[in-house]
């Protein structure tokens, strides 16, 4: 099985949210249609922005729990480093 974790943002250099699924298509689809009350409804998080595949649910989490530690510039340079526009990358999911 496949788990991702991913980074969400409110605009181009604005509010993140770091998360970790085992359905991205339907979570990041729970973030935009503010399905969930909560932080991203809250702050209006729902550009996904960043992701990774791993095939292990534990080191998926434990990667989203360093990623949270992270300050935000070293967040925003992983961001940068393969999507420098900031674009929202849930359209490129769903082919």
């Amino acid at each position: 099985m496949a788990y991702y974790v991913y980074i969400l943002a409110s605009k181009p250099n604005g509010v993140l949210y770091v998360g970790v699924t085992n359905n991205l298509i339907q979570r990041v689809h729970e973030h935009k249609t503010h399905a969930v009350a909560g932080f991203t409804q809250r702050y209006k998080v729902a550009q996904l922005v960043w992701f990774e595949q791993t095939d292990d649910v534990l080191s998926a989490i434990a990667y989203e729990k360093r990623l949270k530690g992270w300050n935000r510039v070293w967040k925003v340079a992983l961001i940068e480093k393969t999507n420098p526009h900031w674009q929202d990358l849930y359209a490129g999911l769903l082919g």
